[in-house]
């Protein structure tokens, strides 16, 4: 596994968060949002310009800023480790 920020991944890869970085309001913004350590999610797209992108996490489609995904710890689940958990 490899650990990144959320705004390197590309579409289609699978991550587990593993720390959610920033300050007060900011933070319990994206911990609100679902984006919790230990939880997995699929990367699906950016827009046109790369900002924002749209992850799929707890079941729900989530856009977020560049910004706000540099916040964001996650490992990157390997194809073969995805395929085991099914």
């Amino acid at each position: 596994m490899t650990t990144m920020t959320l705004d390197k991944l590309k579409a289609g890869e699978r991550a587990v968060i593993r720390a959610v970085r920033g300050e007060g309001a900011l933070r319990l913004r994206l911990l609100d949002m679902g984006l919790i350590p230990r939880t997995k999610l699929t990367f699906r797209k950016a827009a046109p310009l790369g900002d924002p992108i749209e992850i799929n996490i707890r079941g729900y489609e989530l856009t977020l800023r560049l910004n706000e995904a540099q916040n964001i710890e996650v490992e990157k689940i390997e194809e073969s480790e995805a395929g085991a958990e099914l």
